[in-house]
């Protein structure tokens, strides 16, 4: 824990909330697929004066003075991350993930290009095309699907449309999918027809970092990833991408998206980068995807209906309806339980996106807190129990408190 002494005396309201956040996330379980707990030397290290610099523009290349030991930080956050992906070109400025995803459409595309990328209630993201979102209002987006009966990408089906709609640029890598992403394919698929490969790895970049699953680096001219989720860093982004595309995308970011970077969470990117590098890195990741293979398992056995029928990675998509539940609902019942979990479309889903078919669960919060296999099948127990007894005030009240109890047994 920080130390929260002049905190506490300046703004002891602000104070008090933080505390009952650090309560909340050690006494209850975080099962987000998209969250995750960072090491004390992040927070430190968001902590840091580097919050208080200016440094618009790049290493040896900054609009401001007094950026030299700035520079150090950034190259050195950006040494050990092509160190970590083996990626030819690292920008580690981007603030979020879909501040990163736009800068990667501005470096390639311009207004009214088409794209093709998934669609959101079959595991995309927003901004690989929704209607709602920038991708969708200043792109043309075509998108493809999950097989109906295998919750699958079909690569037939991907390379048809490709052929027909011949797109500028094609999208992989999502936000709701929890198989292997056939990389190689896709980036068949886009030489057949003249595209761009970008793939948004923001979930899976952990378990890609760490070889536990595929990469899409060797094959896609671009790719963007969050920081943390499984990665296990600070909340940012960053861009790769062969050498030969470095100065679009750098322009693209800056000037073309954001103004001066923080270099205080780019400090923390360097950290969590000097953390994904060793041993245990890979051990975790590999915890990660064991417990969510069992979490889906459990799952299963309890008579729940898992788009694809089970994952390769560190999430799965329940649909509840497989229960007589909305997603919704589902969360809400889990809230009572100290159990978050985030509610989540499903293929072709007949409800609307704010109460769903489906709950999207995830492993690596749990993962870095120490839990293993035979936790997770406790928990999926638990989670059973709460939705069979969803209106029993007093089961609800006593499975929170076994939760509270494991919890406590695995503080972070």
């Amino acid at each position: 824990m920080l130390n929260y002494e002049n905190l506490a005396k300046q703004d002891k309201e602000i104070f008090d909330i933080v505390k009952r956040e650090m309560t909340r996330q050690t006494e209850e379980l975080e099962l987000i697929a998209s969250e995750n707990y960072v090491s004390k030397a992040v927070l430190e290290a968001m902590a840091t004066v580097f919050t208080n610099k200016y440094s618009e523009g790049y290493p040896g290349h900054r609009y401001y003075g007094g950026n030299q030991i700035i520079d150090e930080a950034e190259n050195l956050a950006i040494e050990r991350a092509k160190k970590l992906f083996q990626a030819e070109h690292i920008n580690v400025q981007p603030l979020s993930g879909s501040p990163a995803n736009a800068a990667v459409y501005m470096a390639f595309l311009k207004p009214g290009d088409k794209v093709l990328g998934l669609k959101l209630d079959h595991g995309g993201h927003l901004s690989h095309g929704h209607p709602v979102n920038f991708s969708g209002m200043l792109y043309d987006f075509v998108q493809y699907e999950v097989d109906q009966n295998t919750g699958r990408i079909d690569m037939e089906k991907v390379r048809e449309i490709a052929l027909k709609e011949k797109p500028k640029m094609i999208v992989a890598g999502y936000s709701a999918y929890s198989r292997e992403i056939e990389w190689q394919k896709f980036k068949e698929i886009a030489d057949e027809v003249g595209a761009f490969t970008f793939a948004d790895i923001a979930h899976t970049a952990g378990l890609i970092a760490s070889g536990e699953m595929d990469s899409p680096i060797p094959f896609f001219d671009v790719v963007s990833t969050t920081t943390h989720k499984t990665l296990r860093g600070p909340r940012g982004a960053m861009i790769m991408c062969k050498e030969k595309f470095a100065k679009q995308v750098d322009r693209a970011v800056f000037p073309g998206m954001q103004g001066g970077p923080h270099e205080h969470i780019i400090v923390a990117k360097a950290v969590a980068f000097g953390e994904a590098l060793q041993p245990e890195f890979k051990q975790y990741a590999k915890q990660v995807i064991a417990n969510a293979k069992t979490m889906a398992s459990e799952f299963i056995k309890f008579g729940y209906r898992i788009i694809s029928n089970g994952t390769d990675n560190h999430l799965m998509v329940v649909d509840m309806t497989s229960k007589g539940l909305g997603g919704r609902d589902c969360e809400q019942i889990l809230d009572k339980i100290g159990i978050s979990v985030s509610r989540s479309t499903i293929p072709n889903d007949p409800n609307p996106p704010m109460n769903p078919s489906g709950v999207r669960f995830g492993t690596p919060a749990i993962t870095t807190r120490g839990l293993k296999q035979e936790e997770v099948k406790i928990i999926v127990a638990l989670i059973n129990k709460a939705i069979e007894n969803k209106d029993e005030i007093n089961i609800l009240e006593n499975i929170k408190k076994e939760i509270k109890e494991m919890c406590l047994k695995f503080r972070n």
